[in-house]
């Protein structure tokens, strides 16, 4: 009998205020990293993103996730942390983090938070799909 290849546990991070065909994009770049991926999506909670963004989310946090929820691409969702965003990044113990090309205050600490919490997780930057097409604020203008 043929053994079947490990899961990889890969993690993405976003706030998902709707979900267009860049998220969609994004989620399939992810799964691609991997012979058998296992896409874990984490959603940005309300108070980070007002504080990141300077604006709330159209759509609540458990509005959101639902939304993660339906997309074929993602098979577990889950709230980031509010104050510690590395708490549960340990508990879901990603092999890989794919990171949206925009993505940029986490690479300040997060490889030695990593590396401090014992994850050797491999860190990837994904490439855009049509940036000038699809960012929320882009889509909320039209």
């Amino acid at each position: 009998m043929k053994s079947k290849t490990p899961e990889t546990r890969i993690m993405t991070f976003g706030t998902f205020d709707g979900l267009h065909k860049g998220h969609q994009n994004f989620f399939k770049q992810a799964r691609k990293l991997a012979q058998n991926p296992y896409l874990i999506v984490s959603i940005a909670r309300d108070i980070n993103v007002k504080r990141i963004k300077k604006a709330h989310p159209e759509l609540s946090e458990r509005a959101r996730m639902n939304l993660v929820k339906k997309s074929e691409f993602v098979d577990r969702v889950v709230l980031s942390g509010v104050s510690n965003y590395i708490a549960h990044i340990v508990k879901e113990h990603p092999d890989i983090i794919a990171l949206g090309y925009d993505q940029r205050e986490y690479l300040k600490t997060l490889k030695q938070d990593l590396k401090k919490y014992g994850l050797a997780t491999k860190i990837v930057r994904l490439k855009p799909f049509q940036e000038k097409i699809y960012k929320n604020h882009l889509l909320k203008k039209r």
